[in-house]
């Protein structure tokens, strides 16, 4: 099932909505998920098992077609942002009523 078949909202690991992704709990901790809005995927909470998988990931969401939105990040993954050429966006969040620090990148 390829992301532009599934519905918005949430994506746990090792679901079927996951497969195209290859979002599975051999590359990830149990825990992590994303969360597809439109033609976005939303990063909530993501910890990779080994270096790289989580750029595999990202790779394979941007080759689709979707945006990588990386919501509220630590230091490590706001680092990881910059060094692959993420942009800074503040967004309003709805349920919390206040901008929000996102980083984006999007396919080309």
């Amino acid at each position: 099932m390829r992301l532009t078949e599934i519905d918005d909202g949430i994506i746990e690991i090792d679901s079927d909505r996951a497969a195209s992704i290859r979002f599975t709990s051999d590359k990830f901790m149990h825990g992590s998920y994303l969360y597809k809005v439109g033609n976005e995927i939303i990063v909530s909470f993501i910890a990779s098992k080994q270096k790289g998988n989580f750029f595999a990931l990202v790779q394979s969401i941007l080759s689709e077609g979707f945006s990588v939105v990386v919501a509220t990040p630590l230091p490590e993954m706001r680092r990881i942002a910059v060094k692959n050429g993420y942009q800074r966006e503040m967004r309003q969040h709805e349920g919390m009523g206040c901008e929000v620090e996102t980083w984006v990148l999007r396919p080309n």
